[in-house]
């Protein structure tokens, strides 16, 4: 079943030990060696009476030197095991085989995340085995009612996740809803991690709005650990998923957190302008150069003089294009490569386009505003999100002018409206309208007056204070 003399990392070591035959599989990579040679320089000082009788209970107890073993009377959970890095050791005879996780693998050291990165702060984030990344948790949330469950998915990828919540302080059917939904997944693998486990847990294939927020930042899950949520790790991923989200914990971001309570409202409301920005900016101005009237006299000079020999929707469109192709091409480019299309980018084709006459500057310019927007939204989903409904809003105004920007407007709330998460409101505390957490949204409030965690999470204590 494990393809011994077919692959060459997956290897039997037949041995003999007290009179008695034992065969020990690993794969070559997984098993730490100093730790598999401790194992068997101390079986080697064995005698037959050392093992018989209840070979395996004295193998266990007393013989095998290291923390984590087990035994397994099943031969599927035999060859998971070996196939996931614990060693399996055989005897012959005995009807239980003895796992020892004696595995390491391949992993780099913790760096803070490149897209939550913060002036102030810890450094550390999460790596790609999932063992590292609960241990970053557990040492930011030192409490008893922490809980990692542990359960795999994929008949053959069999990656590991990890539910993490706190037992007293999470909803006890959200946690029973997350576990029934990993447990009704029936596919080979996980091809993407975390991302194809977002699909098949909300299946909303087509709404681009995201149902989870992603995080490699140890302290940003511990926080919401304390709030209620419930956090899904998965083996090979950096990321961890926030179950539930709503619209308004992606604008979020650490660095609010790291400075003083009146910086940090802030830094939000400007945050939020750039998201409003590159939500709404390209859509009025093009609505505002369709039908100039709609602006005080004060503010005509908005629209450009002339318009050149492409319709400006062409323009701009092909402006949009041409960005998220950029960014692309940046993101395939070496670092060190990276100047130079920068250059090229900037220079080449930007300014020689406004040169040739196929843009206009102010849409080279208001492009630039939008696109600048999409960078400042935390999340790197959401920001793909919002791209795509200013792209709808563009062409609402093209086809209706303002009753097409109403609409479209109108349709895209409606949908975020109904969206649900997890039977938690996805515009919430907007809709429904909760005014006190709408404020605690909008300005960053101190943290000692935070005493209460969110009611929409339903907490089994919704009290932040002791005593």
């Amino acid at each position: 079943m494990l393809g011994v003399g077919k692959s060459f990392d997956v290897i039997c070591r037949e041995l003999t030990y007290g009179g008695k035959d034992f065969a020990l599989y690993f794969v070559n990579g997984f098993a730490k060696d100093d730790i598999l040679n401790r194992v068997m320089d101390h079986l080697s000082k064995l005698e037959r009476k050392d093992l018989v009788p209840g070979t395996i209970n004295r193998l266990i107890r007393t013989h095998v030197p290291y923390l984590e073993v087990e035994s397994t009377k099943k031969i599927d959970e035999v060859v998971t095991a070996v196939l996931s890095g614990p060693l399996a050791l055989l005897v012959d005879g005995e009807e239980e085989a003895i796992l020892i996780d004696a595995r390491t693998y391949p992993a780099r050291n913790p760096e803070e995340p490149d897209v939550e990165r913060v002036v102030r702060g810890s450094r550390d984030g999460f790596v790609e085995t999932l063992v590292f990344n609960t241990a970053l948790t557990r040492r930011r949330l030192r409490d008893p009612s922490l809980r990692m469950e542990y359960l795999q998915v994929g008949t053959r990828s069999k990656t590991d996740i990890c539910i993490a919540y706190l037992e007293d302080v999470a909803d006890p059917e959200l946690v029973e809803t997350v576990r029934n939904s990993l447990s009704r997944i029936q596919v080979d693998g996980l091809t993407m991690a975390e991302k194809s486990l977002e699909e098949f847990l909300f299946r909303r294939f087509w709404n681009p709005y995201p149902m989870v927020r992603f995080t490699e930042r140890p302290d940003v899950a511990a926080v919401h650990l304390l709030e209620g949520h419930v956090l899904i790790y998965v083996d090979s991923s950096p990321s961890v998923m926030i179950t539930p989200t709503t619209f308004f914990h992606h604008l979020q971001h650490a660095e609010e957190y790291r400075q003083k309570p009146g910086v940090g409202a802030f830094l939000r409301w400007v945050r939020f302008l750039g998201i409003g920005a590159s939500l709404f900016l390209i859509p009025l101005w093009y609505l505002f150069v369709l039908e100039p009237e709609l602006l005080p006299a004060d503010l005509r000079f908005l629209g450009p003089e002339k318009i050149g020999d492409v319709p400006l929707f062409l323009q701009i469109l092909t402006a949009e294009l041409g960005v998220e192709i950029l960014r692309m091409a940046s993101i395939h480019t070496p670092s060190p490569l990276a100047t130079a299309l920068g250059l090229i980018a900037a220079v080449l084709l930007g300014e020689m386009a406004v040169k040739v006459g196929l843009f206009n500057v102010e849409v080279i310019l208001y492009v630039a505003l939008a696109s600048i927007g999409t960078f400042a939204t935390p999340s790197y989903e959401l920001g793909l999100a919002n791209k795509i409904s200013r792209l709808v809003f563009l062409v609402g105004v093209a086809l209706g002018k303002l009753p097409g920007l109403i609409l479209t407007v109108g349709i895209w709330f409606l949908l975020l409206a109904t969206t649900r998460c997890l039977n938690t409101p996805y515009m919430w505390p907007l809709v429904p309208f909760n005014g006190k957490a709408l404020w605690d949204v909008m300005v960053r409030s101190p943290m000692p007056i935070k005493s209460k965690r969110p009611r929409v999470l339903s907490p089994s204590d919704p009290d932040r204070r002791e005593g």
